[in-house]
């Protein structure tokens, strides 16, 4: 059996099966006998690595030996550890300028023109709480039409969902926590996904939601209302409230109809979780190449999850378009050192035991594999978490590497389409914005075929290469932001993932 190796300076190499130790498997021409058992997805040693060396895998250090290891064995937990290796982050531009498709030939895809020029890819109203003490209450106005039947009338909503959280008081309102929260639900109101919002607040709260229509400059109209628990007199009264308030959006939002629209309206997050040693050679590399083409096209790609790109940032510094927007990724990697430390966590506690079984061992291995869905082109810009991106291209969100938290802030910043990659077979799906689930191995696919979108195995078998992948990719992005339902979004995954990141003490 052939060993996958990714880059000619790589020590280590990857199995395609669980292989017992006395194995003969094929490495570069030349016979290799495993000296200890190798699960699927793992690393074995393709020459001696000793102890104190460093191990090479996509030709950069994703740890170092604990202790001899000799050609053929099994290379994991039990004989490497990060280490304390600190790539430079020196700003050195390694990528040349996108060569962009002509406009006139670029693809499109049916959207809805919102009245700010903006383009959605569904068409949802929204009911928004500012705190999670009027949750109870959003959810009930939501209810009231998903249970009544009342949508069936109004044909083209997709439908109403209710976005609850856990914070919005008990929190300074000067601090950071307070701003990033802002950032989320300014966010979701103006997402061009929803063709009317409505934002409940109790009343007594730190996000109240006058501060949330001065801070974030918004007014109501017809289909942007408001209303306060404690001013309608109570929870039954809000509730009935808030359904008349949405029962006047419901003509307008019905009247929302899809056009063709350029593709540079698109913007797209790239996400991966339950990731395996796999994901970084098939579902991140094609989704990296279809990353590449939206930008050709005009468009626009969110790469995120600070914590997962630990020990390949400097990866993303090459490619930055000047040295101000490598240093202000540096300087995100600098505030998560200090914030994992006063929580009395390591920034590298990376991989979960999933990953892990997956034969991930370090967050450098992780985080190499993972900084592959952003493609190839240039970092145009870096941006706070929900912050709104206002710069075509690849940009990077700082954010948590938790996916429900980190979607959160990537929706409210704009995103329109999500991807979301996965070796092990992540659960996941984020209303209002489609998420389109790559499976990084046939077997995951097969086994969890409801919920998977695209194989990407394909490309471990040379059914098909990374590029060709990801023109698929690509035409599957531009068919389910046209309307096409994702598998996530027929089993009705959404309700529950709005997480914003609550950062600072609960007081």
């Amino acid at each position: 059996m052939d060993l996958i190796y990714i880059h000619e300076s790589d020590n280590v190499a990857l199995s395609r099966a669980l292989l017992p130790a006395g194995s003969l498997v094929n490495w570069r021409d030349a016979m290799l006998e495993l000296v200890s058992d190798l699960p699927a997805m793992h690393k074995v040693a393709v020459a001696p690595i000793a102890s104190g060396e460093a191990v090479l895998k996509y030709g950069q250090v994703i740890g170092f030996a604990t202790r001899d290891i000799a050609a053929g064995e099994h290379v994991h937990e039990h004989n490497m550890c990060a280490g304390n290796h600190k790539p430079s982050h020196d700003f050195c531009s390694e990528t040349q300028p996108v060569d962009y498709v002509d406009p006139a030939a670029r693809a499109s895809f049916l959207g809805f023109r919102r009245p700010n020029g903006k383009a959605g890819t569904r068409n949802y109203l929204a009911v928004v709480s500012t705190v999670n003490c009027s949750v109870t209450v959003g959810r009930a106005v939501a209810a009231h039409f998903q249970n009544s039947g009342m949508l069936r009338d109004f044909p083209n909503i997709d439908g109403i969902v209710a976005l609850g959280h856990e914070s919005g008081c008990g929190m300074s309102t000067y601090d950071e926590g307070y701003q990033t929260l802002l950032r989320t639900l300014h966010g979701y109101i103006a997402h061009p996904n929803f063709a009317g919002v409505l934002l409940i607040g109790l009343g007594c709260e730190a996000m109240q939601v006058s501060s949330v229509l001065r801070e974030s400059d918004l007014e109501t109209n017809p289909l942007f209302q408001t209303l306060t628990i404690q001013q309608q007199g109570g929870t039954r009264a809000a509730i009935q409230a808030g359904i008349e308030k949405l029962t006047t959006m419901l003509p307008a939002a019905n009247n929302c109809r899809r056009e063709p629209v350029p593709a540079s309206e698109l913007t797209l997050a790239v996400q991966c979780g339950g990731s395996d040693a796999y994901s970084g050679i098939t579902a991140n590399s094609a989704l990296g190449a279809a990353a590449d083409l939206l930008v050709r096209h005009g468009g626009t790609v969110i790469y995120s999850e600070t914590p997962e790109i630990y020990g390949a940032e400097h990866l993303l510094t090459r490619r930055a378009v000047s040295p101000e927007v490598a240093q202000k990724l540096v300087d995100r990697i600098h505030w998560w050192e200090h914030y994992t430390e006063i929580n009395g966590v390591a920034l590298n506690n990376n991989p979960s035991p999933g990953n892990k079984a997956g034969g991930l061992t370090t967050i450098a291995e992780k985080s190499m594999g993972a900084q592959a869905k952003a493609g190839t082109t240039m970092l145009q810009d870096v941006y706070l978490y929900a912050e709104q991106v206002r710069t075509k291209g690849l940009v990077f969100m700082d954010s948590p590497g938790f996916d429900p938290v980190s979607v959160t802030g990537q929706i409210a910043s704009g995103a329109n389409v999500v991807c979301f990659t996965t070796g092990r077979g992540s659960a996941f799906g984020a209303k209002p914005v489609p998420s389109i689930k790559l499976a990084s191995n046939s077997q995951l696919f097969e086994r969890m075929r409801e919920d998977m979108d695209i194989d990407c195995g394909g490309i471990l078998d040379r059914e098909c290469t990374v590029a060709e992948h990801g023109e698929f990719i690509f035409q599957r992005i531009l068919a389910i932001a046209s309307g096409e339902r994702s598998a996530s979004e027929k089993l009705d995954y959404g309700d529950n993932e709005f997480a914003p990141w609550r950062i600072g003490a609960v007081i």
